[in-house]
């Protein structure tokens, strides 16, 4: 595992990690991670594919992790510029350093919808969807509706006007976001629209991709639902080939996946329904 830094147009630098296999299969697989969720939830899967010859690449958004400023106030990231600036400088990198590989890249919920924000997400071969939908309120069962409504309506906008950031850990929801940041990942939530809503506010380069994805989600995820996983590829994607694997609680050793532990050590067999799909 290398550490490597990255520069966004704008000049801002991003910490990211570089997995390079002992002898490469000339493949190369970018995780986008999920939001609040910093790179090292990843390290252990990324190491996974190291070992069977998959180059890996792992990447802080402005605003999380390594990539997070002094001063998160002053941070003016968005999930818009999350797609568009940082998973642009990480494409920049991949095309210039690995343009001959087979190219895969693995979004994790929001890691998903950054994609038709990148011009650059034609390059990748194929895509790997885990815990991703269009997470509009409406989708969701209806106790995590209430939770929503609540969270997002009145809590997340109140705390994030006050303190000029959102705490999203002290409500278990990761690491705190930046304002913007909070602000978007609102609009996924309470707007009918969700993910189409970010992307009529950006040049939008969804229709353009046409790629297959195996798109996996669990039984235990209490934020996502079937009918919010399927109409992200109906509405959003609709030109993907998608291929669904719905996971049940009794397939993982814990008996747990949920919405971020799909990528814990304990879950490591289950990696191998991305392997396989790698390696078709």
């Amino acid at each position: 595992m290398q550490q490597i830094t990255l520069k966004t147009a704008q000049n801002i630098t991003l910490t990211a990690h570089l997995f390079q296999p002992e002898k490469s299969n000339g493949q190369i697989l970018v995780i986008n991670s999920a939001t609040g969720v910093k790179q090292q939830i990843y390290f252990a899967f990324a190491g996974f594919l190291k070992d069977h010859g998959i180059t890996v690449i792992t990447y802080d958004y402005f605003g999380i992790g390594l990539s997070k400023p002094q001063n998160i106030k002053k941070c003016d990231a968005s999930m818009r510029s999350w797609g568009n600036s940082d998973f642009k400088a990480v494409t920049d990198y991949v095309k210039t350093n690995f343009g001959s590989y087979k190219k895969i890249c693995l979004g994790h919920s929001v890691g998903a919808l950054l994609l038709g924000m990148n011009d650059d997400s034609v390059i990748f071969d194929e895509f790997i969807f885990v815990g991703t939908q269009n997470a509009f309120v409406g989708n969701l069962r209806w106790k995590t509706k209430i939770e929503a409504y609540l969270g997002f309506g009145i809590l997340q906008p109140l705390f994030t006007s006050f303190l000029g950031y959102f705490p999203a850990n002290w409500f278990g929801l990761g690491e705190s976001l930046p304002r913007n940041c909070a602000y978007d990942w609102r609009t996924l939530i309470l707007n009918h629209k969700s993910t189409n809503k970010l992307l009529e506010k950006i040049q939008n380069y969804s229709n353009a991709l046409t790629q297959k994805v195996l798109v996996v989600y669990a039984e235990d995820d209490d934020w996502l639902t079937e009918k919010g996983v399927k109409t992200l590829l109906q509405n959003t994607y609709p030109n993907l080939q998608p291929e669904y694997r719905f996971l049940k609680k009794q397939e993982s050793d814990k008996g747990e996946i949920g919405h971020i532990n799909f990528f814990r050590s304990y879950n490591k067999k289950l990696w191998n329904i991305i392997l396989k799909k790698i390696e078709e």
